[in-house]
């Protein structure tokens, strides 16, 4: 007799979701020179300058959910790509404020009209990037980001077994 495999948890369809986006976006802008992983912090940094922003590496973590090391790590490549400058923030000589160079511009623009080409694939079954279906899942993973971390819980004797 064969066991049935019980349904696959919401966690581990958005990590499954989460690779298979992150591979795709990894080829897509590989062409350029980017990683998805940079490609989120220029683009991300193209959106905040548009709006007027000049950010730290902070505020960009704070921004990507990236951490704030890893960002470190990811300005300094792209720094020596030359694609992003980095310069001490006048107002707190511990930050560094974070801009895209000119030849940055153009890679991100670029990479943006990739990545929107390839979601626009990646979102079809659920009728596109405009769709009905997509932005009722954009609204639910948006719920679901905004939703705070509960505090750990330390794992004792007088909690375990039971269910919370």
């Amino acid at each position: 007799m064969s066991k049935v495999s019980p349904s696959p948890t919401p966690g581990f369809l958005v990590w499954r979701l989460a690779n298979k986006w992150r591979v795709a976006v990894d080829r897509a802008v590989a062409s350029l020179g980017l990683t998805h992983a940079q490609y989120s912090l220029v683009a991300s940094l193209h959106g905040m300058q548009r709006a007027g922003e000049r950010p730290s590496q902070r505020r960009l973590a704070d921004h990507t959910g990236l951490e704030a090391l890893y960002v470190s790590k990811l300005a300094r490549a792209l720094e020596s790509a030359g694609l992003i400058e980095r310069t001490r923030d006048p107002r707190d000589p511990r930050a560094v404020q974070l801009a895209l160079t000119e030849q940055g511009q153009a890679v991100t623009r670029q990479a943006i009209a990739v990545v929107q080409k390839l979601l626009q694939q990646l979102l079809e079954p659920l009728g596109g990037l405009d769709a009905p279906r997509t932005r009722a899942f954009t609204d639910e993973l948006t719920t679901l980001l905004d939703a705070p971390l509960a505090p750990s819980v330390p794992n004792d004797e007088s909690s375990q077994g039971t269910t919370p």
